[in-house]
């Protein structure tokens, strides 16, 4: 009878052992799955940023759009913007460029080829008489000019298309001022 009695107390310690490894068990199993839905909450959680859109064109104009987007998943707002490299971000604002094979709608809506009056080949928002420089390129030597084309940039040349933006320059190009 003594060695059941010994038995029985064997068999209790190595049963409260196993309910206090249990209860450690268990709190770290709990703890863990309180941490997970922590976790999932900060994820699910929007966080709202301001996103600037900067647009730079052939023509050297640079647009800038503002946005402010609702961030549920990075890995879908990284991918939404894939096409755009990164400038600059902080906690609340990110900056994106964009490099566009295009002029821009500016000079497509008001830009003018024209000579200003030291020779200087430039473009300008509206005709050339009203001096309201966008861009400046180089000098052309008006002496050299086919007398039509130095009237017409004179008069101001409409540009609409990039191929005809590309098409002028190239074109006056070929009288520059090469200075030594």
């Amino acid at each position: 009878m003594l060695s059941s009695c010994a038995f029985s107390k064997k068999n209790r310690t190595d049963l409260f052992l196993l309910f206090i490894i249990g209860v450690f068990l268990a709190t770290i199993f709990i703890g863990a799955n309180k941490a997970l839905a922590n976790d999932s909450i900060k994820i699910e959680e929007d966080h709202t940023i301001e996103v600037i859109l900067q647009r730079h064109y052939l023509d050297g104009e640079i647009s800038e759009e503002v946005v402010h987007e609702t961030i549920w998943s990075m890995e879908d707002f990284w991918a939404f913007y894939d096409d755009w490299q990164l400038v600059d971000q902080n906690q609340s604002q990110i900056i994106f460029k964009k490099d566009l094979n295009d002029i821009s709608p500016l000079l497509k809506m008001h830009g003018y080829f024209g000579l200003s009056d030291d020779g200087t080949l430039n473009i300008y928002n509206g005709e050339p008489i009203e001096n309201n420089v966008i861009q400046s390129f180089f000098q052309v030597n008006t002496s050299r000019l086919k007398s039509h084309l130095h009237q017409e940039l004179l008069n101001g040349i409409p540009v609409t298309t990039k191929d005809q933006y590309l098409q002028v320059l190239k074109m006056c190009e070929e009288y520059a001022v090469n200075e030594l």
